[in-house]
This record gives structure tokens, sequence and C-alpha cells, in this order.
């Protein structure tokens, strides 16, 4: 997307509410509230109270809520206690999801286990 931001959410910071933003994110701090974004990165030390709606997510932190992404990879340092609705999926080796895997209908589903053949 020409002309795209990225904002970043430092380690240091705490945000209670809704983040809706048109710009890629990075968030290493903690998030009580909804986030809907097109690009998510999240880091191995942050965590996410709510849902996360995105284009695409790359999760190493903790999320207790919902994720809803058109490509998805899940870290191995990444725990997520909800369910996740994807179009392709790759999970590392030691990652932990502790909710329903869910392909998105409108698209043939395309899963990938990282660093070996379990998930």
């Amino acid at each position: 997307m020409a002309g795209s931001t990225f904002s970043v959410l430092g380690a240091d910071l705490s945000i209670k509410g809704d983040i809706t933003a048109r710009a890629d994110l990075h968030i290493d701090g903690t998030v009580d509230g909804d986030i809907t974004c097109s690009d998510l990165v999240q880091g191995e030390a942050s965590t996410i109270i709510g849902g996360v709606t995105a284009e695409s997510a790359r999760l190493a932190g903790t999320i207790r809520g919902s994720v809803n992404a058109a490509t998805l990879v899940i870290l191995k340092t990444a725990r997520i206690d909800g369910d996740v609705t994807y179009d392709a999926l790759t999970i590392e080796q030691g990652a932990r999801v502790d909710g329903r895997l869910t392909p998105r209908a409108s698209a043939e589903p395309k899963l990938s286990v990282a660093g070996g053949t379990e998930a």
C-alpha cells in the first residue's frame, strides 16, 4: 500500500480501549481491547486481551481473545486463548492455541507447521 505507515506501541505502554489503525501495527506492550489493523506484528512480551482482526498477523506473545487474519503466523512463543480464523496459517512447533482453528469459508485452507509435523 503506497504511503502506508507503521505504528509501534512499545513495551512500556499499557492501553485500555480498542485500537483501529489503517497503518501496520507493532505491539510490544499490553492492550486491553480489540485491535483492527492491516498488518500486525506482536512481540514476545506483549499481551492482548481482546479480539484481533488483521489482513496479516505475526504473533509471538499472549492473546486472550479471538484472532481473525487472512495470513497468520503463530510463532513458538505465542499463547492464544481463543478461536482462530484464517486463510493461510503457519504454526511453529511449541506454539499453544487453546481454541478452535477454523479456515475462512471463502478460501481453500492452507495450513503449514514450521519446525515439525505437529501443531
